[in-house]
């Protein structure tokens, strides 16, 4: 499912416009992103957390020029389910038809 199709199924099943979808939708993302950018994290009660994990610095290797390179330590993006969603995933009947049909 790409944005788009969120978006339209979103707009069918509320009646809300696709433009004001689009726009709350758009709203949403960069308020997850400012917030991670600020080093908050977001949770959402039975959907999940949007949460900055901190990787360490490490030895990398340039396989081009066969040469080490150290790569500092940063923050990336996460995301957490929660287990109410984990559970759903995990007990789909249609997911696990899918998997096995191929």
């Amino acid at each position: 499912m790409r944005k788009a199709d969120l978006i339209s199924d979103i707009s069918e099943k509320t009646g809300v416009p696709k433009v004001d979808v689009l726009v709350t939708l758009e709203a949403f993302f960069k308020e997850v992103k400012d917030a991670l950018a600020q080093g908050e994290n977001v949770y959402i009660r039975g959907f999940g957390s949007f949460i900055t994990k901190k990787r360490a610095k490490k030895i990398g290797r340039n396989i081009k020029k066969n040469v080490a390179i150290e790569i500092p330590e940063h923050f990336i993006p996460a995301f957490k389910p929660s287990k109410v969603f984990q559970e759903m995933v995990k007990d789909s009947k249609e997911l696990h038809q899918k998997l096995n049909n191929g």
